[in-house]
């Protein structure tokens, strides 16, 4: 019997949004958005890292002054108690994810790790 990889991709999707772990990175989300000063300090957050992240995917050199500016915004999020909060959520659910990942991936690990042999 052949099984239908999407449908189980779909139920996975949905045991996601179901789980603990989604759910209280939807409420810490929930809370940040709804605190105008802990928006705008997240998003200018995201934006520092954003820039960062295309610079590097680039193969741009990521100067002194940037990695000092991120650095300090990371400082100013983590004393944010809703904006750590939704960090360590984020976290938490990347961890999950790479967890998953690390699962669906392993008849290929499985079968390319064998003919290395």
């Amino acid at each position: 019997m052949a099984v239908n990889l999407y449908d189980v991709a779909y139920d996975l999707e949905k045991a996601i949004r179901e789980s603990d772990e989604f759910k209280s990175l939807q409420q810490s989300y929930s809370e940040v958005n709804t605190d105008p000063a802990a928006k705008t300090m997240f998003e200018n957050f995201r934006d520092v890292q954003m820039q960062l992240q295309q610079k590097q995917m680039m193969g741009e050199e990521i100067s002194q002054e940037e990695v000092e500016k991120a650095q300090q915004m990371v400082g100013l999020v983590q004393q944010h108690a809703s904006i750590s909060k939704l960090m360590e959520n984020e976290q938490r659910m990347s961890m999950l994810i790479g967890e998953l990942n690390k699962i669906i991936m392993k008849p290929l690990e499985e079968l390319y790790g064998s003919m290395e042999q």
